[in-house]
């Protein structure tokens, strides 16, 4: 994106042109789209440490995958390496490993994603075995995280059979879960 700031009229001064970022929470959800379908092009990523992170990790070969403190990545990538033929092992900092991600673990589980914690239950690190989803509808309440519906959205075009996600209650995190939904439909 381009944004042209100028300096008010009385002044003198030429006219100056800043390029920024994208938005780290479209860049994210790119960033999966991208790797579930390589022919996306993107372009005007954001530079944030969460989408530098899911960048890293999309490329990277390597079993053990650390994301640093980007809660995002953790859980996108969650549901992404749970979809994906292949094991991984996913971890992040001391503090992300207090973050909780049952509710996305066992949302995956429940449609067949082999996903183990590796020290506490219901943190990460987790330790996946990918390409094992055969369920076809999930059950999640709606004022879970956007995050945790977001990340089953992201996959659920990839899955053979689909994904059909039933939201129980209120959706807290609408406007998070439209900007998903208009990358897709």
């Amino acid at each position: 994106m381009d944004l042209l700031l100028e300096k008010p009229l009385n002044s003198l001064s030429k006219e100056v042109v800043f390029t920024i970022t994208g938005s780290k929470s479209e860049s994210n959800r790119l960033l999966i789209l991208k790797a579930l379908y390589p022919e996306l092009e993107i372009v005007n990523l954001s530079n944030s440490d969460d989408t530098v992170h899911m960048q890293e990790a999309l490329q990277s070969q390597q079993s053990n995958v650390d994301i640093g403190h980007a809660g995002t990545a953790m859980r996108f990538l969650t549901a992404y390496y749970a979809s994906k033929e292949g094991q991984v092992s996913i971890t992040g900092s001391q503090r992300m490993q207090q973050r909780p991600i049952a509710v996305l673990v066992d949302a995956l589980r429940s449609i067949g994603a082999k996903i183990e914690y590796v020290n506490e239950e219901g943190y990460p690190p987790l330790q996946i075995n990918g390409g094992h989803i055969v369920g076809t509808t999930v059950k999640l309440d709606a004022s879970v995280s956007s995050q945790y519906i977001t990340a089953l959205m992201l996959i659920a075009p990839s899955l053979d059979k689909g994904l059909k996600i039933e939201l129980i209650g209120k959706l807290t995190s609408r406007p998070y879960i439209e900007m998903t939904y208009r990358h897709f439909y």
